[in-house]
Parts: C-alpha cells; sequence; structure tokens
C-alpha cells in the first residue's frame, strides 16, 4: 500500500433549471475565456449532495430554487488530469434576487432554449453541461431519495 496514488475526484453538484422551456446557465469568466454552465460547484464539508446543488444555484445565479430530481452522476476526467464526479439535480425555479451579489467569476445569468445551448458547444465548460441537460430533456429523471446523506 505504501506509496501507492490514492484516487481522489472532485466531487461536485450541478441543476438543470427549467422555466418555460428555457435553461438556466451562467456565463462565468475561467482563465480569461467566457464559458456556459448550469448553476454548479463543489461540495463542501457537512454539506449535503441536495444542500449543495441549491447553495450554488442561489450563489451564482441569485435564483432559490426547488430540487425535484435526481438527473444522474456523471464522471470527466478534464485536461490535465482532474477527475470530476458531477452530481445533477433538476430544480424548479421559486424565486430572484436580482439584487444579489453572484459568486466570483460569474460573470451573469441567462435563460437559454435547448437549440441555444446545443448550438453553443464549444462555449461550454464542459461536455457535463449538455450531456445533463440532454439527460433531463429526454426524461431522465430519478428520486432524490437516490441520493441520500448518511449520518
Amino acid at each position: 500500500m505504501g506509496g501507492e496514488h490514492i484516487w481522489k475526484p472532485e466531487a461536485t453538484v450541478a441543476t438543470v433549471v427549467v422555466r418555460d422551456g428555457r435553461l438556466l446557465l451562467v456565463e462565468e469568466s475561467i482563465g480569461g475565456t467566457l464559458v456556459l454552465n448550469q448553476p454548479a460547484g463543489h461540495l463542501e464539508p457537512d454539506e449535503s449532495l441536495q444542500q449543495a446543488a441549491l447553495r450554488e444555484t442561489l450563489e451564482e445565479t441569485g435564483w432559490q430554487v426547488r430540487l425535484t430530481a435526481f438527473i444522474g452522476c456523471y464522471q470527466w476526467q478534464a485536461a490535465g488530469g482532474r477527475q470530476f464526479l458531477r452530481f445533477a439535480f433538476a430544480a424548479d425555479p421559486l424565486a430572484h434576487d436580482p439584487a444579489r451579489t453572484l459568486d466570483e467569476g460569474i460573470v451573469r445569468a441567462l435563460w437559454m432554449t435547448p437549440q441555444e445551448l446545443r448550438a453553443a458547444g464549444p462555449r461550454l465548460r464542459s461536455p457535463l453541461v449538455w450531456q445533463a441537460a440532454a439527460d433531463w430533456l429526454g426524461g431522465r429523471r430519478f428520486p432524490l431519495s437516490l441520493v441520500e446523506q448518511v449520518r
């Protein structure tokens, strides 16, 4: 066992929020490049995946949402070898606070049609963005109880 590399993927969450047929996305600056992503971010200590999804959505968009379903878990290796496990949730928008200061790096929140998102391919932060949206659009929904925090 000594000296073996321990694989430590980064646990992240994302929400697919839909209103009037449009998807809620964020435009963020990564290394000076503007990219599109779902409201998403890293799981914090002592936080459930569902709590993280609600928090990240509010911090990045100013939207309070209600989680409605679990879409899926996605494994992805980014350039440079970083590994991610993304837990994607579906959510309905509840209320928006336009005066809320958004997370650092977030330029704006915007609503896009599925066609606009698909056409933005090169601007997506990762292939996970379209995959989670496509799975939701295809009807993929699992009960929220599928992902529970055990204490």
